[in-house]
């Protein structure tokens, strides 16, 4: 029965797979925008389940379905190819980024779940995550889970990487962590310290010299824009990028920049970090709109208010006669000082007021002055 019931379950997996590659192919005229997304996925809400119960289940598919369901998944992962119909139409894929890792998740996850009976390479699907970094957008593909994942699985915990892929994923995950919110730059940096910490020879990428590091490798220059990370030129570069992010508004971003870009070329072989891709946006994401890890605020000081009894009560009674004195004959001194100051306003005030008056007077008879010589004009006329 469970046989029965674990057949019709992949079954049900391998058609799904089947119509996300020709039945859905004739949807070009039909973009993948916010009104046919489901749950921010494309056109096929079927695939994403699909792909999940792959994945867990992965351990318990026949070794013979596994070359055509790799080939399948391949296609998938290529969502900007164009494929043959059976009527001989070229059609295009169209699928999401989010739905393009996933197809590549779930084919890491077969093949290490059948690492004994598969000798499989996984190659281009290193190439599809190379590009699908470039076509990440945090606003659009609202499913960065999804990319911390796939880090994890396919550099963090895959097997050896060549060295030129390595630098290669290595320097363009630094470049894209300037344009990434604090918990998806997190993701990020926590994948590339753990590639620098598992090849000693990319850690030539912090040197700071003319071509970026002691080994160059196959390409003289870097190419930013290339499609294969094999063909980038990374070791021909330097992680620059780490001098930005060390002043990062984050903290703990700027922090473990800073602890990066200070690791050693030396040989010895670090330990590696236990913070994986996932556990960083887990713990640093913002979905709730608080700052992660809450910011602890000092505590304002209180200053304290000085008892004058309190302190009297600690002297002697010679003493507490003595500052009671001394305490009335300060406070008499400060009233007949302010009561001069108050008198001195006051005069000021007073002055003011005379001056005024008298330059009112002082106009007054001019003007009796001038009318009186008028009058006598006028008279002698």
């Amino acid at each position: 029965m469970q046989t029965q019931t674990l057949a019709a379950v992949f079954e049900t997996y391998f058609r799904i797979l089947k119509c996300s590659l020709d039945s859905q192919l004739d949807r070009r005229n039909n973009p993948t925008n916010g009104e046919h997304m489901h749950h921010g996925f494309g056109l096929r809400p079927l695939l994403v389940p699909c792909l999940d119960g792959l994945g867990k289940f992965s351990h318990l598919i026949n070794v013979d379905f596994m070359e055509d369901l790799l080939a399948h998944l391949q296609k998938l992962a290529a969502g900007d190819s164009t494929l043959k119909t059976r009527s001989g139409t070229c059609l295009q894929l169209i699928l999401t980024v989010p739905e393009r890792l996933r197809c590549c998740i779930v084919a890491f996850k077969i093949v290490r779940s059948n690492l004994d009976a598969l000798n499989i390479d996984l190659r281009e699907f290193f190439v599809q995550l190379y590009n699908l970094l470039l076509d990440w957008e945090p606003e659009r593909d609202n499913h960065c889970e999804t990319l911390a994942e796939a880090l994890k699985i396919m550099l963090c915990e895959g097997r050896q990487h060549d060295m030129q892929r390595a630098a290669a994923f290595t320097k363009r995950l630094a470049s894209l962590s300037l344009q990434f919110e604090s918990a998806e730059a997190m993701t990020v940096l926590v994948t590339l310290k753990n590639l620098l910490q598992k090849y000693v020879k990319c850690r030539n990428l912090l040197e700071n010299d003319g071509g970026g590091g002691s080994i160059g490798g196959t390409v003289a220059k870097y190419q930013p824009e290339a499609s294969d990370p094999e063909l980038s030129g990374a070791l021909s570069s330097i992680l620059w990028e780490l001098a930005l992010l060390s002043k990062h508004y984050h903290p703990a971003v700027s922090e473990l920049a800073d602890n990066i870009a200070s690791m050693s070329t030396s040989h010895n072989r670090a330990v590696l970090s236990t913070l994986s891709p996932p556990d960083a946006f887990r713990t640093y994401s913002t979905k709730e709109g608080a700052f992660r890890p809450p910011i602890h605020q000092a505590k304002p000081t209180r200053k304290r208010k000085y008892n004058h009894a309190s302190a009297v009560s600690f002297l002697s009674s010679e003493e507490q006669i003595k500052a009671v004195e001394d305490t009335d004959s300060v406070r008499k001194k400060f009233t007949t000082h302010f009561k001069v100051l108050r008198d001195i306003k006051e005069n000021e005030i007073l002055r003011r007021e005379l001056n005024t008056t008298l330059s009112s007077l002082r106009l007054y008879e001019q003007y009796k002055a001038r009318k009186s010589k008028k009058l006598k004009k006028v008279t002698s006329g």
